[in-house]
């Protein structure tokens, strides 16, 4: 088991993308605190947790309330006694994110809200846990979009992920001398219930980003939390202040 007696919180872990990593991050022998701003959602996640054996509490948390980052922290710090990991994956992506010119404020505040804020948040109430220990792993998901323009735009969205890879790097800068490796990892997009919603009401976006994408398909969740177990595995241990791309080379390619 690769991540055998760590503890390990992964917010958005209702679903999606998060469910999975949740689940096989305890399938890999870490206690997982299963953060979600859906209570019901959370209590699922650790159901299946629980039904294959593993170790697992819900937190019901709004990651851009700072009541509930210090509340997630606390309940893992009071059930299990550390922190080891903290996987910032919660993210939103709403319908109204457009172009700057017609995104509503309203929209452009509440991405910044749970993107980066929960992000922000997450970070100021786990690491000084980490230091205490002198270790621990920050995995922060930004986007292949932040580093490369989108002729579709969603620019509260992407301003939001090249803030999260910013962050990143400043984090891996202050804490690796204090034992606490950060990390990004930049997925293109991948085919979970956020995304394929959108596409799916939409065949033509849909049509246009496999175009671009050599492989020829979206990526899987399963995927990108492969990733995720090796950064929060000491097989990373000299791994810090990385981005990592996982987009099939949409970012490699050019026609």
């Amino acid at each position: 088991m690769r991540l055998k007696d760590k503890v390990s919180i992964i917010t958005g872990a209702g679903s999606g993308m998060g469910r999975v990593a949740a689940l096989r991050f305890a399938a890999e022998g870490s206690r997982v605190i299963v953060a979600d701003s859906q209570g019901e959602a959370a209590e699922e996640t650790v159901r299946q947790i629980r039904a294959a054996g593993g170790e697992s509490y819900a937190a019901r948390v709004d990651v851009s309330v700072e009541a509930d980052a210090k509340a997630m922290v606390d309940v893992a710090m009071r059930r299990y006694g550390q922190v080891d990991v903290l996987y910032n994956n919660a993210g939103i992506m709403p319908e109204a994110d457009h172009s700057v010119v017609d995104t509503p404020v309203e929209a452009w505040d509440q991405v910044m809200a749970v993107n980066v804020r929960g992000v922000y948040l997450g970070c100021k109430y786990a690491i000084p846990h980490m230091i205490e220990r002198h270790c621990g792993s920050i995995i922060n998901v930004s986007s292949f979009v932040a580093i490369l323009g989108c002729s579709v735009p969603q620019d509260a969205y992407t301003a939001s992920k090249g803030a999260v890879l910013a962050l990143t790097r400043s984090l891996a800068v202050q804490f690796a001398p204090r034992g606490i490796r950060t990390n990004a990892i930049l997925p293109g997009p991948v085919e979970t219930p956020l995304l394929m919603d959108w596409l799916l009401k939409d065949e033509a976006a849909k049509k246009l980003r496999l175009a671009r994408n050599p492989t020829g398909r979206f990526g899987k969740a399963d995927e990108i939390v492969n990733l995720a177990v090796y950064l929060a595995s000491d097989e990373s241990a000299w791994t810090n202040g990385a981005s990592m791309v996982i987009d099939g080379g949409i970012s490699v390619n050019y026609f």
